[in-house]
């Protein structure tokens, strides 16, 4: 049976999320503004209006607690 459009914007958002997860991390790991610029320039095209500095921020903010209620 072939799937209906809805089932194909299901799975192109799910991939998209799952992109942005893995582009997220690197950018994170990256060390350089090369490698963070580069990064960055491939998730404008497939999101152009997502931010990753500000996301990795955000991130960062969120884990920095949570790792001081554990000590």
């Amino acid at each position: 049976m072939p799937r209906t459009e809805r089932d194909r914007e299901k799975e192109r958002r799910r991939k998209h999320a799952v992109k942005l997860k893995k582009f997220e991390a690197r950018f994170r790991k990256a060390t350089n503004q090369a490698d963070k610029l580069a990064i960055a320039a491939k998730v404008r095209r497939f999101s152009p209006m997502v931010n990753l500095e500000e996301r990795a921020a955000t991130a960062i903010a969120a884990s920095k607690p949570a790792a001081a209620r554990r000590k």
